[in-house]
């Protein structure tokens, strides 16, 4: 019988000796260490998006993983999704020609956190996580909070006092613990993108522009808007667009991606449960899918899973009783590629340049300042050595 059980510090999980594999859904600063943690203590790990916080962190979880023998499944879950499973291949068979773009969608609206100062919410006060409400609005109170050790909480980030716009769910939108919606929503479609590609490698020029446009005052350190051109060596290009605010919708999507090739171009929608081809100059509909959304046996129930949801889940069980990370659908590699494009993004937007990446050696080319972006200071003892 399933006994679930509560620990306020991750290491005493990695400790017991009863647990085979862990699943890391901490806020993004916690990604990597906890996954290496993990690892050490002979856990495999499923990992959700984005694998890492930095570059460089990626890299140690892939040396982790191959040192440890572990199955590290990354959450991109549009791998294990049948529907995007079968209009990459119908992508990769050439089913639009040669395809030379890609693009991936994070129109998602995000209005303003507002500003707080620090220090605990007033006695008795709640407030609406600053999310889609037709889905998703729990609300905190000091109750909640004294049940969270915020020295854990903050881990490898900074030590910094409380603050309500710092913690969930607005955590994203500082750099401290989040990479915005860029590496947020965005590795989702990032990953689907490079996918299509068929690029098993970084690209080798970024350039990324944007910045904070809400009539309200915010805290928010990350850009609402954020549009990025990635180049690999052979010229192909990736596309990302991240719009908070109003916008308009795009090959019917405003979450998804597209492609562009030779003989037509493609969408995929975010869900996983539709895509649609249209070929020649008179764009004439090819091949496509559209599954209706099931409902949950359960109803609201977020343990229970639809069968487009489970898939991947399944995979990581699957590798793990074959001891065969090979049988992953994205594994720590795949996922460290993906993630290291919004982690770039952010990069060439915070120096406000377009970058030379080596992909070879993970560093960008004379850009001492934008170099030491590709990693970041830990707050001991929260530290990931540089060897793992």
């Amino acid at each position: 019988t399933f006994r679930p059980g509560y620990q306020r510090d991750l290491r005493r999980v990695f400790d017991d000796k009863d647990v085979d594999a862990v699943i890391i859904a901490t806020p993004n600063h916690w990604h990597a260490l906890a996954s290496i943690w993990a690892m050490q203590a002979g856990k495999h790990v499923y990992v959700e998006k984005p694998a890492s916080h930095t570059v460089w962190e990626g890299r140690k979880m892939v040396e982790a993983a191959g040192k440890y023998g572990r199955v590290v499944q990354v959450g991109t879950m549009n791998r294990s999704r049948p529907v995007v499973v079968e209009a990459i291949k119908y992508i990769h068979g050439g089913g639009i020609g040669e395809v030379y773009m890609a693009r991936g969608l994070c129109f998602k609206p995000r209005p303003s956190i507002g500003k707080y100062p620090d220090g605990p919410m007033a006695p008795g006060e709640q407030y609406k996580l600053n999310v889609e409400a037709t889905t998703y609005e729990p609300t905190y109170d000091n109750a909640y909070l004294a049940n969270v050790s915020y020295d854990i909480w903050l881990g490898p980030a900074p030590l910094r006092p409380f603050n309500r716009n710092r913690f969930h769910y607005n955590w994203h939108w500082h750099w401290d613990y989040g990479n915005g919606d860029t590496g947020n929503q965005g590795p989702h479609q990032f990953d689907v993108a490079r996918w299509g590609l068929q690029k098993n490698e970084h690209p080798v020029r970024i350039r990324s522009g944007g910045g904070y446009f809400d009539e309200h005052e915010s805290s928010q350190e990350t850009p609402n808007v954020h549009s990025t051109i990635f180049e690999y060596a052979d010229g192909k290009i990736l596309e990302f667009g991240t719009r908070g605010g109003y916008t308009n919708d795009e090959g019917t999507q405003k979450i998804g991606n597209l492609f562009y090739g030779t003989k037509g171009w493609v969408w995929i929608d975010g869900d996983g449960r539709k895509w649609q081809s249209y070929l020649g100059r008179k764009e004439e509909k090819g091949p496509g899918a559209d599954v209706p959304k099931e409902k949950s046996a359960s109803g609201s129930d977020p343990l229970v899973l639809t069968s487009t949801e489970s898939p991947h889940y399944q995979n990581f069980i699957d590798a793990i009783r074959a001891g065969d990370p090979k049988v992953l659908a994205c594994d720590i590699m795949e996922g460290h590629l993906s993630s290291a494009l919004p982690h770039l993004a952010n990069i060439s937007y915070r120096v406000g340049r377009a970058l030379t990446f080596d992909g070879k050696t993970e560093t960008v080319v004379g850009d001492a300042e934008a170099s030491r972006l590709l990693t970041r200071e830990y707050r001991k003892p929260f530290v990931i050595p540089d060897k793992v």
